[in-house]
């Protein structure tokens, strides 16, 4: 089989062209660049930065596969970089490695490697493709709970996850590193990459300020009754369920409940402001290319860090409507809502609002 490997120089997508070359594949490296960036403008372990695209040509050296630097920077910069800058300032918490996933990795870059001869796209994700009994795949969890990354690929259409393979999906990460260092990988000890690959090390703040600099405004913190309690830097440098950086003196824990873009207000409360029985989410999108019911029982993550919670699914158009058995904290607009049948992931959408909400 012939299979492109999407190597970013870290280890696991380092791990899973090796793991892919004992098995006997045929196998080659593509690297994305996916932001125009100097080396001291980024983090040593971003993945757009040019050490990171060092380190994946000298794995592909060390494995004896080729290996091809492709940009993709225009349309990254159109599909995830412009929706995140547009999502911060209308209040919301992005989630740009979604769209990363589904639009870019398992979009333009399949479709290159496609172009190039290969019959499927690696990546050194910790999740795991299954088949049911019609030969469909499935998505489903990595077993180490910390590292599981099936959260972020819910967007992965029937096609995409056909062609996709994750080799290091059922491994820990202790497991993949020793593997590397097995194999005499330089890559073995290396740091994960920073959650937002793009942002300069002069900060989110720098980066907003440049990109949409009506966002950083600054304007006032008030409490649920409309009482000025100080001044916010700008509304989106604040989420909700945010505590600190607010510099607030009240007797009681301040808590970000809620974000009014329009009148550029920070609103606050109490901790016990934030929890929601239940969410509204837009732009479904579901691993069978369709739901399972229009009313259907599941487990729901509201971030990708959060344990799964028990709920109610209620699906209506390009609508979904999320009722959770327990109150959840911090339902968060912007932020992606992944379903899951046991290990299963089901879909998942972007959550619009529930309990606590963006004002517009």
């Amino acid at each position: 089989m012939r299979i492109a490997v999407a190597m970013s120089g870290g280890v696991d997508s380092s791990v899973a062209a090796l793991m892919l070359l004992k098995q006997g594949h045929h196998v080659f490296g593509l690297t994305m660049r996916l932001w125009s960036c100097a080396e001291d403008d980024v983090g040593p372990r971003a993945c757009c930065g040019p050490e990171s695209q060092r380190a994946a040509e000298r794995v592909a050296a060390d494995l004896g596969v080729s290996h091809h630097v492709v940009s993709m920077q225009r349309r990254f910069d159109e599909a995830v970089v412009a929706d995140f800058v547009s999502e911060y300032a209308r209040g919301r918490t992005p989630n740009p490695c979604v769209r990363c996933n589904s639009l870019i990795k398992f979009g333009e870059l399949l479709g290159l490697a496609r172009g190039l001869g290969a019959d499927a796209l690696a990546t050194g994700h910790h999740a795991i493709v299954r088949r049911d009994r019609q030969e469909r795949p499935l998505l489903a969890r990595s077993p180490e709970a910390g590292k599981d990354q099936s959260y972020f690929l819910y967007a992965l259409t029937p096609e995409q996850l056909s062609r996709a393979i994750f080799p290091v999906g059922g491994l820990t990460k202790e497991e993949v590193r020793e593997r590397a260092r097995e194999a005499g990988l330089h890559v073995a000890e290396r740091a994960e990459s920073q959650d937002v690959c793009f942002v300069p090390r002069g900060g989110l703040a720098s980066f907003l300020r440049d990109r949409a600099p009506e966002s950083m405004r600054a304007g006032s913190i008030v409490d649920r009754e409309g009482r000025v309690l100080g001044e916010h830097a700008g509304v989106a440098m604040y989420t909700v369920g945010q505590r600190s950086g607010l510099g607030l003196s009240r007797p009681t824990p301040s808590y970000v409940v809620a974000v009014d873009t329009l009148k550029n207000l920070v609103i606050v409360g109490d901790d016990s402001d934030l929890f929601a029985d239940s969410l509204t989410a837009r732009d479904p999108s579901w691993i069978a290319g369709e739901p399972p019911g229009r009313v259907f029982r599941a487990t729901a993550k509201v971030r990708s860090t959060a344990e799964p919670a028990p709920c109610t699914v209620d699906v209506t158009g390009v609508d979904v409507r999320v009722r959770f058995d327990e109150p959840l904290r911090a339902v968060t607009p912007g932020q992606a809502v992944v379903l899951y049948d046991g290990d299963v992931v089901l879909g998942g959408a972007t959550i619009d609002g529930g309990g606590p909400r963006v004002v517009r």
